[in-house]
Order: structure tokens, then C-alpha cells, then sequence
């Protein structure tokens, strides 16, 4: 069942009768919960459900249900199984024969998703972000050419870091949002380009609470060479020619072969750069032999 993201008047009546109810209900961290359970009254036994003790808890709770108790799942905050480790519980709750029945209320997801004033007819929700460079540009690389609004959650830390990477692979032009602490005391939702929005998250210590990312769909029409360009050399950072060409070729539709032969110019064009400058060779000539292996392996 959802559970508050903030303001625990945001719980719902439903909510409050399913927790009462319960014979037993499975949290994430039992002191959280414990603050919403004692602020409504509700004296049921909670019991630690998550990442960490799931394989362990699994078959407790199994057992629970096969002797006709009820057991309720609830994440910290906000809606469980969006990007949480319940869906584990579900299927296995499935699998035995047991009725799975949703709670619906509050979600970070949803509620970033109506105030940031991007297009909400089609969107995707695509979790949180790899944390390194190289693993994040190439996801992003993946849902560049997707027609509709990306949702992500972030880590305050790494906020401005993803910022500036979505603004080089997926376009600095296009609008944006950041939602932070959303429901909370502190709320704060920031609208803009990509590029002014890594520009000004650039500039600032990190941010303190949860956040949400949303990038409005690509404007229509193909990519210019010059973004073509922006988004292989991205991409060249942190990978090789080839993975390279695979990934632009998912976000551009153009052909693979074309891409590779553009990042391999790219590429000696770089080399060459940084030769001429270093005094060590010409910086003409025809492109010397490129390892086509991932970066660093």
C-alpha cells in the first residue's frame, strides 16, 4: 500500500483500515513506519522487508499468509514496488495462490509528473540512473529518440553530475524539471532547459532530499549533424567506437554503419588534436588502426 512521501495527512482512509487490519505489516525500515503507525494509533507488529533480508523474510511471511493471516507491504514512503524490491513478494505471494491486492495513494512518480508542466499523455519511468559516467551516458544514450516524458529518481549527490549528462546526450535544449522534497516542508520544483538547469545545479552544493527528474519528449524532427556529433563524442568518453555507434543508432535511427564511420573521424580527429598539441607527430594523414574495445577493458 502507498504510504505518505512527506505529509502523513497524505495517507489515505483505505490505507489507515488495511493497516489496522493487518495481522502483520512488512516495511522497509520498521522506525519509519513506526512514526506513521503511532501518529494514527495503529498497534500491529512490523517486521523489516527489504534489499537486504528479502531472501530471508520471503518465506516468513509465506508462511504468514498460509496461516490466514493478513500482511500488508508498505515501502518508507510513497507507493512500493517503484524501484523497491517488493515485486519479489508479489510474484512469490502470486505464485502460492494468495490474493495480491493494491492500495493506491501517494507517489514521488506521479506527483513530480503533474506539477512539472511537461506533457504527461505518454511517459516512461525509467528508476534511477548508474551511478558512473560511463554506465549513466550510455542509458541515457538508449532513451534519447523515446516520445515521452522521462521520469527519474536521483540522489541528491549525483544530481547535478546527471543534469549535465542529460544535457549533452539527450539535448540541452529541451525543458526540464526538478522536483525536491515534494509534499514536504521544504518543496521545491525547478523548471527550465537541461542546459540551464545542469548549468545552475553546477553552481551550487548539492541538494538535500529526494529528488525527481523530468525531461519533456524530443523536440520532432531528425537530429542535426551538430547534435549527432555532440551526442558521439559523448558517447566516446566513455566508450568504444563501435558501442558507440550501436547506442546513437538506437537514439538517432540512422544507420550503424554511418555512425561508426562519423565517431572513428571524430575519434583520429581527437587523436590528432591531442598529438599536435603534445608535439609528438603530425596531425594529418589518414586515421591510424582503432581498438574497438570498450573503454578501459
Amino acid at each position: 500500500m502507498a504510504t505518505p512521501i512527506g505529509n502523513l495527512g497524505d495517507i489515505t482512509l483505505r490505507a489507515l483500515a488495511t493497516l489496522a487490519a493487518a495481522d502483520l505489516i512488512a516495511c522497509e525500515d520498521t522506525r519509519v513506519t513506526h512514526v506513521l503507525t503511532a501518529r494514527y494509533g495503529i498497534a500491529v507488529p512490523l517486521v523489516p522487508y527489504h534489499e537486504h533480508n528479502a531472501a530471508l523474510q520471503r518465506p516468513k511471511l509465506l508462511a504468514a499468509l498460509a496461516e490466514g493471516k493478513a500482511v500488508a507491504l508498505c515501502s518508507d514512503a510513497g507507493t512500493p514496488l517503484v524501484s523497491d524490491p517488493g515485486y519479489r513478494l508479489v510474484e512469490a505471494v502470486l505464485a502460492s495462490g494468495h490474493p495480491v491486492i493494491p492500495v493506491p495513494g501517494p507517489s514521488a512518480l506521479l506527483a513530480g509528473l503533474v506539477t512539472a508542466g511537461l506533457p504527461t499523455d505518454t511517459f516512461l519511468f525509467a528508476g534511477f540512473l548508474p551511478t558512473k559516467e560511463a554506465g549513466r551516458r550510455k542509458r541515457l544514450g538508449e532513451l534519447v529518440r523515446v516520445p515521452a516524458t522521462l521520469v527519474f529518481f536521483e540522489s541528491p549527490q549525483r544530481l547535478a553530475a546527471s543534469l549535465a549528462d542529460m544535457a549533452t546526450v539527450l539535448g540541452g535544449e529541451r525543458r526540464a524539471a526538478v522536483a525536491r522534497e515534494l509534499t514536504k516542508a521544504f518543496e521545491e520544483v525547478r523548471r527550465a532547459s537541461l542546459a540551464a538547469l545542469a548549468a545552475a545545479y553546477g553552481e551550487e552544493p548539492a541538494p538535500k532530499g529526494e529528488v525527481v527528474i523530468l525531461v519533456g519528449p524530443p523536440v520532432a524532427g531528425q537530429a542535426s549533424e551538430e547534435e549527432v556529433d555532440a551526442l558521439l563524442a559523448a558517447l566516446l568518453k566513455s566508450n568504444g567506437v563501435r558501442a558507440t555507434a550501436e547506442a546513437a543508432a538506437a537514439a538517432t535511427g540512422l544507420p550503424r554503419r554511418e555512425l561508426y564511420q562519423r565517431a572513428l573521424a571524430l575519434q583520429a580527429g581527437g587523436a590528432a588534436g591531442r598529438s599536435g598539441l603534445a608535439g609528438s607527430g603530425p596531425t594529418g594523414g589518414p586515421p591510424p588502426d582503432q581498438d574497438d574495445t570498450e573503454a578501459g577493458q
